[in-house]
């Protein structure tokens, strides 16, 4: 009869509802990835490299935008909720990270929990404040520089503390974790070796910035930051300051303007325009422009475009 074969119908959905709901709660059968939050897109790149198929990544900042000043959204606070491991930069690069970690209201993702990873931790810093600061030197870092990886050898060190993490979380996986951290590191080595040697030209050398963000870079190559656009950390030029780097960069040959492309370009420009040193926009974070779509060729982009300024005679 119809309701017998109605029966049927329903009895026959509800054991393929059944063997459905079984097999993606087997942590053997269904995908079983580890929910990975990091505060910015590079970390999250580099998760992805060392983690491949074992982890699910999403960042909270935008390349597109200044990792200083990013607002989390509700979706990011439901995020670090349900985590598996919350990475970040530690200092005070991220100043809305508390307020998210709050909000997330779990004590395992706070400082010094067993979900979180801190990444300054394996980090020697720069620029460590040796007096003490006061809100008249604007948004100075208070811990030391936490733009550490912008330096090929902290890149390195952050792939080892977060291959180690995935490590302890997933100990079965030990083998392809290591693997793959072992597959990134030769890679980023063999480009440390060329850029070494395309650094040469640019011993000494000097470049005005915009923000004090590229002191690891810079250190890394052999140059030196002498100017900030920014009189204080912060804080937008006056033209009197502007005026000072015109006269800065033409007593000191500099030829280099360095900043990331969220920055406003007006100052870099009438600089540019008034003595000829190129605007050099380079990439704080993986995905800021196109060219740097991972780790390593973000790298690449900025240290090929800092070099281009000086061709090989």
């Amino acid at each position: 009869s119809n309701r017998k074969l109605m029966r049927n119908f329903i009895i026959n959905r509800i054991l393929i509802l059944v063997a459905y709901l079984a097999i993606i709660a087997n942590p053997l059968l269904a995908q079983d990835k580890s929910s990975i939050l990091t505060t910015i897109p590079t970390f999250a790149s580099i998760v992805d490299e060392i983690g491949g198929d074992l982890v699910s990544t999403k960042s909270v900042a935008s390349p597109q935008f200044n990792p200083h000043f990013i607002e989390p959204k509700p979706s990011d606070v439901l995020r670090l909720k349900r985590a598996d491991l919350f990475i970040h930069a530690g200092l005070d690069l991220e100043a809305w990270r508390q307020p998210l970690v709050d909000a997330s209201a779990r004590a395992e993702v706070r400082e010094g929990g067993t979900k979180q990873l801190d990444l300054s931790r394996t980090i020697s810093l720069l620029n460590v404040p040796t007096r003490k600061l006061s809100r008249a030197d604007g948004d100075i870092h208070l811990f030391g520089n936490p733009h550490y990886w912008l330096s090929p050898k902290n890149g390195g060190e952050i792939a080892k503390a977060i291959a180690q993490k995935l490590t302890e979380m997933r100990p079965s996986d030990k083998d392809k974790i290591q693997g793959r951290l072992l597959s990134f590191m030769e890679r980023l080595s063999s480009k440390v070796n060329d850029w070494h040697i395309a650094a040469k030209k640019l011993k000494d050398k000097r470049f005005i910035a915009y923000h004090d963000e590229w002191v690891y870079l810079t250190d890394f190559l052999g140059a030196e930051i002498s100017h900030f656009i920014e009189p204080k950390p912060g804080i937008p030029p006056t033209p009197k300051h502007l005026e000072e780097l015109i006269n800065a960069i033409q007593t000191e040959e500099i030829k280099g303007i360095i900043q990331a492309t969220y920055y406003p370009k007006n100052s870099a420009e009438l600089l540019n325009f008034k003595t000829g040193a190129k605007l050099l926009l380079l990439c704080q974070n993986v995905g800021e422009l196109p060219e740097c779509s991972s780790y390593i060729d973000m790298l690449d982009y900025n240290i090929t475009t800092i070099t281009s300024l000086y061709p090989d005679k």
